[in-house]
């Protein structure tokens, strides 16, 4: 993993996670990931292929929750082999870290989680990447403890922090800026999550709302103020996604967005 991770956050572009929210099906996922890897190898973006190989946290007990664990965690192994790229998903107990180790590159704590000790140090002792996302609770500047317990487990391990906005009234979140900044200092790479960070959870209806059209003024401003990576999750047909659909990029609007962004970090890399 080191070479793979090391060779794609040397590129003077920032990098990119993205796919979608949850493993559906082998036949989508591929067909995502064929289309990212042409987009990313045309800008010269290195990408790390997303997928949630389960998803844990949802609103309604009968919620789509995955197409069985191992399953999904071979299609994202898979996908890696043939398109030699790296992959991230998520773990939510402390048992997933080895398993979704022996598939993927990057193991990904997710908001709700980045406090839990034992699940930061079973990912660090994997030998895996890990990228933390910041809690909606929690400032950018109090990340860094979450760092120092990956490092305590695994000095040599490669952190990354994800900024997905913060809390704001019940069912609302709002992006400060600051974060990015204030995690940076802890001299780790920092991501933005642009489609979660547009989320409306918490919603009566019992499924997480969003606002998908504000996905390229996140990733813009994102890059302005120094991300180094992005996070970007993206459907061929978000409507009928059975996770998230609702703030998830079209894959069809993936590339002009990509154009664009790629403008602006060479405009501030000047």
């Amino acid at each position: 993993m080191e070479s793979l991770f090391t060779k794609k956050y040397s590129s003077n572009n920032f990098f990119l996670l993205a796919g979608p929210c949850a493993i559906e099906g082998r036949d989508l996922a591929f067909s995502i990931a064929e289309k990212i890897v042409k987009i990313t190898d045309k800008l010269e973006i290195p990408l790390i292929f997303k997928g949630s190989y389960r998803k844990a946290n949802r609103t309604k007990a009968d919620s789509f929750t995955g197409i069985g664990d191992e399953k999904a965690l071979k299609i994202l192994g898979d996908i890696g082999k043939t398109f030699n790229i790296s992959t991230v998903t998520d773990i939510h107990e402390t048992y997933e870290a080895a398993l979704a180790a022996e598939y993927v590159d990057v193991l990904q704590i997710p908001a709700f989680l980045c406090r839990q000790t034992e699940l930061l140090a079973a990912a660090a002792k994997t030998g895996k990447a890990v990228n933390i996302k910041k809690g909606q609770f929690m400032s950018g500047a109090s990340m860094g403890f979450a760092v120092e317990k990956v490092l305590q487990e695994n000095p040599d391990a490669n952190v990354m922090l994800t900024e997905r906005g913060n809390s704001f009234g019940y069912s609302d979140l709002v992006v400060d800026y600051r974060n990015i900044i204030d995690m940076k200092k802890f001299d780790v790479p920092v991501i933005m999550d642009c489609t979660h960070s547009l989320q409306r959870p918490n919603q009566t209806s019992g499924v997480t709302g969003g606002s998908p059209e504000l996905i390229g003024t996140i990733a813009k401003a994102a890059i302005a103020v120094g991300a180094d990576g992005l996070f970007i999750e993206t459907h061929p047909d978000p409507a009928n996604a059975k996770s998230d659909g609702a703030n998830m990029l079209h894959l069809d609007n993936l590339e002009a967005l990509l154009e664009e962004l790629v403008r602006i970090r060479k405009a501030i890399s000047v």
